[in-house]
């Protein structure tokens, strides 16, 4: 398949940076939680079901990479995805990996003529 247009190194480098940042299970859990709505630490450590320090850390590092934005309200620090590529990549695997399809379905529905899977 050859591509009509070439994306620019420095947006290819943006994306390979945000990929690596995301290049972990919980980090990317977070993210897909974070681009639905704002919360807290111990909100997201609850809904992942890991330790608040765990998340914190986690957090810190996709905050640096500016994959997450922070506000803080009193006592309490709150988390959103602010880069587009965390949206993007979130998108792209819901609509491929989505939950549309069921995981045991999926291993019985594999395309033969090399179309889209149809649940």
């Amino acid at each position: 398949m050859v591509l009509s247009m070439e994306l620019p190194m420095e947006t290819l480098e943006r994306v390979a940076g945000a990929l690596k940042v995301l290049a972990h299970p919980l980090r990317l859990k977070l993210a897909e939680i974070l681009t639905q709505e704002e919360l807290s630490v111990s909100v997201l450590a609850e809904r992942t079901d890991a330790a608040q320090n765990l998340i914190s850390q986690h957090l810190n590092m996709m905050k640096v990479h500016g994959l997450v934005t922070a506000r803080r309200d009193a006592r309490r620090v709150y988390y959103r995805a602010a880069a587009p590529e965390v949206f993007t990549i979130i998108a792209c695997i819901h609509k491929h990996h989505g939950p549309t399809i069921p995981p045991e379905a999926a291993a019985d529905s594999t395309p033969t003529d090399g179309g889209p899977i149809k649940a």
